[in-house]
């Protein structure tokens, strides 16, 4: 097989052990008994499987569950692998490990598809489609994406009431949008912008920690080309 495939939800044998669904996996891609021997064990050792492999896969933690998926869908070694949301619901941590696997899979020579709702994440791609709609909108690396289509400038913003700030500055007419506890508002210009936010936020009786300008993220680079859209 030329193929690997790990779909989004878990979808392996969840009456089977780990070590079951290896086995079984190895059958279906005809690896000869020799190198589906070899294949299981270096993927019990690459993923870290050692300690559950004869819990129900249908049981194991959400991590691990990504884990075993991702090892049966590499175990023979494909040229080429599609990954469908690979860390949707695992926590950081667990992500984090996740794409420290995928990135080294990738170092190793293997095209990687991967689709994802985490800017952070599309981050790690050599290449982008972002797609809105059922569309393409731009592609490119992370870094042309950033250049191209992020011609104003994005200031971060730390607030001590994030909702009441950009409700203020939206008012105002200045592009704003919520990140964790920050707000980012797409200026055309910081020297002109930042005064402007101080008077806005200080007539609300909101208190300003810092504003700085930042580099865009491509978070900031699919919000401002869907305000165009």
């Amino acid at each position: 097989a030329q193929l690997g495939y790990m779909a989004q939800k878990f979808s392996l044998y969840g009456d089977l052990s780990v070590r079951q669904n290896l086995d079984f996996f190895a059958g279906a891609y005809d690896l000869p008994r020799d190198k589906a021997r070899r294949a299981i064990a270096a993927m019990i050792e690459i993923f870290e499987l050692q300690d559950k492999l004869d819990v129900d896969a249908g049981t194991l933690p959400l991590g691990f569950k990504q884990r075993l998926a991702l090892a049966c869908a590499v175990m023979h070694e494909p040229p080429v692998l599609f990954l469908d949301e690979p860390t949707s619901g695992v926590d950081p941590v667990s992500r984090r490990n996740f794409w420290k696997l995928i990135y080294e899979m990738s170092q190793a020579g293997t095209t990687i598809f991967v689709t994802t709702h985490y800017m952070d994440e599309a981050d790690y791609c050599d290449r982008l489609a972002l797609i809105y709609r059922g569309k393409i909108i731009a592609e490119g690396t992370p870094d042309e994406l950033k250049q191209k289509h992020m011609v104003k400038t994005v200031l971060e913003i730390d607030v001590d009431r994030v909702v009441e700030a950009m409700e203020a500055l939206y008012k105002n007419k200045i592009e704003t949008a919520i990140f964790g506890s920050l707000l980012h508002a797409t200026v055309d210009e910081a020297g002109t912008a930042v005064p402007e936010i101080r008077r806005i936020l200080g007539e609300s009786n909101i208190t300003i920690n810092k504003i700085e300008k930042i580099v865009p993220s491509l978070e900031d680079v699919f919000v401002t080309l869907i305000e165009v859209s």
